[in-house]
């Protein structure tokens, strides 16, 4: 991630929204578990951690130009959509997992 874009990020004073998202009672439960031994105040910190983690490491994977360049190669070849996208999908899974 840039510098500047980073900095931003990092401000505390940066406007919020409000966001509903349901989550089955015993996640909710074992966040608010683990999150003061993480040293968050809440649970809902330890959430936007968790999200902020993922959402940077697939900005920066996506962000990539490497990869854009890649997928435009695979196509003029002649490889096709739906097959680029389940390679995607699994090369997603195979990360997280």
């Amino acid at each position: 991630m840039k510098m500047d874009k980073l900095r931003k990020r990092l401000n505390k004073d940066r406007p919020m929204a409000t966001v509903s998202i349901r989550f089955p009672d015993d996640v909710i439960d074992d966040l608010k578990r683990i999150a003061p031994l993480l040293g968050f105040s809440g649970y809902q910190p330890l959430i936007r951690a968790y999200v902020g983690q993922g959402m940077r490491k697939d900005i920066e994977r996506l962000d990539d130009g490497a990869l854009h360049s890649f997928i435009g190669n695979l196509k003029e070849c002649g490889v096709s959509e739906e097959v680029l996208q389940a390679a995607l999908v699994k090369t997603n899974k195979e990360e997280y997992y």
